[in-house]
């Protein structure tokens, strides 16, 4: 602690001028002689409280009954005492230029309990509630000076208790606290030797009398007993005791509350009621308030079962109670036993509702720090709980806490083994993604993504399509040319789940202004133009859609283009397309079995997929959808661990967040081996068997179609893995194309009209395949989305 300084001050002589606080505006009223300032450390600013008192010398009997309180004050500690913190007497010089001596004693900040009441101003149920609150606290205070310690405060009155910034009720005036001398019977001299400091109202007729002898027969705490009826009239009817006789209008006293108010002030010394009794046993302490802080403060002593219950039915309880009494007192209890682990789960529910209560300003101070420490937390379920409600505090977190505290702990859920916490985990990112840096996004998060993108679940693949689809706005240029296309086009279009297939086409649409007209004519619309005939109706309706829409783009490209107007040419979308995409489904449960794959509806039928594919189908076109709602029953002990994908379609290479050293510079959609998936009907195989042919290069002449296919060298294929999603579908720039799934064992209808178009992309240097190898082979059975994908090894083979 600080040393407080002895100093001389002239002027008005506040204080000492070393004194290391701040004086600030003195309350209204205090105890006694004292004066109750607040007060600042010069350190820190935190609040504090200081108490003076003066007298004309150092003999003065008001610094004398001081010292002897501020001892007191030193040596005794309880929860319901106020806590001291320092003191310092020193000489002040008034403006008369008379000497002083004046005591200082700094404590913890507080305010006096009738200014605290006129400031909550509470009414009926609520009020009683509190003040139940605030005198059992006080009440076992003087238990324990009394029962325990043996002493007597002697100055139990409404002046003497003090209101903490938790809302909690604290004795202290001990200027008059003394050893209570039963075992000297037979002495009549003076037991309390600054008994004269208390109004003669206050002292019962014993003390009134000063009969001590009678006080040394009397139990501990006699006196104390009729101070504590003095503080309850005091506190109900709202007015200052003036006189002993105002103790029999009992008019204001709660009738729950008025026999033990009647023992506490009964004439005959022995048969007042001990504090520690009253405590106990009193009918007005049983109420809600007082039951809810008494369980929070023994948190520790009850088992599993009991905290889970009331954890449970905090959130609607902490409705009924004083409002300020939640948020000052609380509150804080709740977010301390969150922090250090002794809160079940379910109280992160109830410490978000009392949160939302609060200003922003005090939010990102009394709850954030809290919620951003249970990151780290290895309790699965209190993972699951953050995520769940991320949408509540997600925004008051700062972009530099999200990327260098909260990010490093959620991403653990995205190789969880529990599918229903790795689509939380997945969901979680359309709050997050935005604050995260782009070497967080471009270095971790997409190689997530890629590997989430291949998912046994269905629909956690149909929804890494639907974030990539509203993060596209936070990648950089360079990123979203190499992951967006491939992503939609080349994974989620070819997905066996159609509301995966239905998602890609939104996502297509929402990001238009991304691509420019070549990406859109060479490499979205073939892709789109062919899931016009897909199997299921959604998917379909959705493909006409986009293909008016994408080819709506092109011509108003071309037609600025025709007038010399080529401002904005390529990036131009149709209203409403880059508008936020809705959650496409949320089928998993935290059972986290996988979502059985709905089977492809016929082509001419409109027949509707199972009920959970059915909503999420219908579900996906509808911009800013809010998510379902999932089963909230925590099991995570049947969860199997999903297979982890390890190759394929151009995501990439993952394992711990690290590359091989060769890949150091990728951006993890390469080399990702698919997940098995079944086989797609003959209809949608030949759909995507389309798809995977490379599109033709308008402007190449036509001797090209007659050149050699290059050779497949160890070079090729590792130029073809530098982007994102390798060579899928349309290869990237300066790579060598070839079609992929094709072994060179049959030949192809040369009616085909999807064999004629072999060659890569504009802007790529590739040729096209030759007539006699291209054609020459049978191209294998198509498979989709997430399977696996037969590469060729670097000699051709």
């Amino acid at each position: 602690m600080l040393k407080f300084l002895k100093g001389v001050v002239g002027g008005s002589g506040t204080g000492p001028k070393d004194l290391p606080y701040n004086i600030g505006d003195p309350y209204p009223s205090a105890w006694g002689s004292w004066t109750h300032f607040r007060g600042t450390s010069k350190d820190d600013g935190s609040p504090v409280s200081i108490f003076s008192i003066s007298g004309s010398n150092a003999q003065d009997g008001h610094l004398a009954a001081a010292r002897n309180g501020v001892k007191r004050l030193r040596t005794v500690r309880h929860p319901n005492i106020l806590s001291f913190l320092h003191s310092t007497e020193a000489e002040t010089v008034d403006a008369s230029s008379a000497t002083k001596q004046t005591i200082y004693i700094v404590t913890e900040p507080v305010m006096p309990l009738s200014d605290k009441i006129k400031e909550l101003n509470l009414q009926g149920i609520q009020r009683d509630e509190y003040f139940a609150c605030g005198l059992h606290q006080i009440a076992k205070a003087v238990s324990f000076l009394n029962n325990d310690c043996k002493l007597v405060h002697a100055n139990v009155c409404l002046a003497s208790v003090v209101v903490t910034q938790t809302l909690d009720w604290k004795l202290h005036a001990f200027d008059v606290l003394s050893e209570f001398d039963g075992g000297n019977e037979a002495s009549a001299g003076e037991m309390l030797q600054f008994a004269w400091l208390v109004g003669p109202q206050y002292k019962p007729m014993e003390l009134l009398k000063s009969d001590w002898a009678a006080i040394r027969k009397s139990p501990p705490w006699a006196i104390d007993s009729w101070g504590l009826g003095c503080l309850i009239y005091e506190l109900f009817s709202g007015l200052k005791l003036s006189k002993t006789e105002e103790l029999r209008n009992t008019a204001s006293i709660p009738k729950s509350l008025l026999p033990d108010y009647q023992r506490l002030l009964s004439s005959t010394p022995s048969r007042r009621l001990n504090t520690s009794k009253l405590v106990e046993n009193s009918e007005y302490f049983q109420n809600k308030l007082v039951d809810t802080i008494h369980f929070m403060e023994i948190l520790n002593l009850k088992d599993s079962v009991e905290k889970d219950t009331f954890f449970r039915k905090l959130p609607n309880l902490a409705e009924q109670l004083p409002r300020q009494i939640v948020l000052k007192k609380l509150l804080p209890l709740l977010a301390s036993a969150l922090e250090f682990g002794s809160a079940a789960a379910p109280a992160l529910t109830a410490l978000l509702k009392m949160g939302s209560w609060l200003s922003t300003e005090e939010f990102s101070v009394k709850v954030l720090p809290t919620i951003v420490k249970l990151f780290a937390s290895n309790d699965r379920a209190i993972r699951v709980g953050l995520l769940q409600h991320i949408d509540q505090f997600g925004e008051s977190l700062s972009a530099q806490i999200v990327d260098e505290q909260v990010y490093p702990h959620v991403a653990t859920g995205f190789t969880d083994t529990s599918a229903f916490l790795r689509e939380l985990t997945l969901k979680s990112m359309l709050v997050l993604a935005p604050k995260l840096s782009q070497r967080t996004i471009s270095g971790s998060l997409l190689k997530y993504l890629s590997k989430l993108q291949v998912d046994e679940e269905p629909a956690i693949r149909t929804n890494t399509t639907i974030l990539l689809g509203n993060i596209a706005s936070h990648l950089n240029d360079g990123t979203r040319k190499r992951v967006l296309i491939n992503a939609f086009t080349a994974r989620a279009l070819r997905d066996t789940f159609s509301p995966a297939r239905g998602a890609g086409i939104m996502a297509l649409c929402a990001t238009s202004s991304y691509y420019d007209i070549t990406e859109i004519a060479t490499r979205i619309l073939p892709n789109v133009v062919i899931l016009t005939i897909d199997p299921d109706n959604d998917v379909r309706s959705k493909a006409f859609q986009a293909v008016d829409q994408f080819l709506q783009i092109v011509k108003q490209s071309y037609e600025k283009t025709d007038s010399g107007d080529t401002a904005g040419v390529g990036i131009s979308s149709l209203p409403g397309n880059a508008s936020l995409l809705g959650w496409a489904m949320s089928s998993l449960t935290l059972k986290g079995k996988p979502s059985e794959q709905a089977p492809l509806a016929p082509v001419n039928t409109s027949a509707s997929l199972t009920k959970t594919t059915s909503n999420a189908s219908s579900v996906v076109d509808t911009p800013s959808t809010a998510p379902a709602h999932i089963s909230s029953t925590t099991d995570f002990g049947d969860q199997r661990i999903p297979d982890s994908p390890t190759s394929t379609d151009g995501w990439g290479e993952l394992e711990n967040g690290t590359h091989e050293e060769n890949e150091s510079d990728k951006d993890g959609w390469d080399d990702v081996e698919p997940l098995e998936e079944p086989k797609p009907s003959p209809v949608l195989a030949s759909i995507q068997a389309a798809q995977k042919r490379p599109v033709s290069q308008p402007a190449l002449q036509p001797k090209q179609a007659t050149s050699l296919r290059p050779k497949n060298t160890a070079k090729a294929i590792k130029n073809e893995d530098d982007d994102l999603w390798g060579s899928i579908a349309a290869p990237a720039p300066r790579t060598v194309s070839k079609p992929l799934n094709v072994k060179a064992s049959a030949a192809v209808d040369d009616d085909d009209p999807w064999a004629a178009i072999a060659a890569p992309p504009p802007s790529t240097k590739a040729k096209p395949l030759s007539v006699a190898k291209g054609r020459g082979a049978k191209p294998a059975a198509p498979k989709l989305g997430a399977q696996r994908i037969n590469r060729t090894s670097s000699s051709g083979v």
